[in-house]
């Protein structure tokens, strides 16, 4: 009887060990956080950006205003008014805006299309991560002024556009030329091809010869991408 009792008490310390040795083992569940909101990662407050508006561009914005705000207000969730009296667009964030850097996409979409892009080839901006808009002047590759200039200029378009064309399709980018600045859209990379192929235009060299550059560099853009 003695026995069984003993034996009966040493089984249920060895319960106890086990469990308690169980216990241990077994952490604590994890935490599960949902993901911060572009609000509350402002810490509750509302983010502002404005991109001013010069007089020449205010008929296009004017004709092209919808096209603007409706991927901008319904897609990036981010208000956005045109201020008349400071002539500036006007952006900010909402408290169900989803991304933290679709202020700054849309800030950039407005400013590319200010540039001179169309609506088609900004709207990029706020669809792809990986888009940028590089500018630069005539002067800052070469001093050139009168007629040299204006025929720098030329050799930048070419006869309808041809050359200008030709970079873009060749770099997969978009160049504008207003006046003496030049901005391009693109990749950093192709941004790049198309910016040695312009200033290769500005220092004088023929079109022949950047096109066939071209060839090579786009070939082997291909290949690496």
């Amino acid at each position: 009887m003695v026995e069984q009792e003993g034996d009966a008490r040493q089984a249920l310390r060895t319960k106890q060990r086990g469990a308690d040795v169980e216990m241990a083992v077994v952490p604590p569940p994890k935490p599960e956080f949902g993901p911060l909101s572009a609000h509350e990662m402002g810490g509750g407050k509302f983010q502002f950006r404005k991109v001013f508006v010069p007089a020449h561009r205010y008929t296009p914005i004017k004709e092209h205003w919808m096209e603007i705000y409706t991927p901008i207000f319904e897609q990036m969730k981010i208000d956005i008014r045109m201020n008349l009296k400071a002539r500036k667009v006007e952006l900010k964030t909402r408290k169900d805006t989803p991304d933290a850097g679709a202020l700054q996409k849309c800030a950039d979409f407005v400013h590319a299309f200010i540039l001179g892009f169309d609506i088609q080839d900004a709207i990029a901006l706020l669809r792809l991560d990986d888009l940028y808009v590089e500018s630069f002047e005539i002067k800052d590759v070469k001093t050139l002024k009168g007629e040299h200039l204006s025929r720098a200029i030329g050799r930048l378009s070419g006869k309808a556009g041809k050359t200008k064309f030709a970079i873009e399709n060749s770099t997969r980018t978009r160049v504008v030329i207003a006046d003496t600045r030049i901005h391009i859209l693109g990749s950093f990379a192709n941004i790049r091809v198309a910016r040695d192929a312009l200033c290769s235009l500005i220092l004088g060299s023929p079109a022949g010869k950047v096109y066939s550059k071209l060839r090579t560099v786009s070939s082997r853009l291909a290949e690496k991408f």
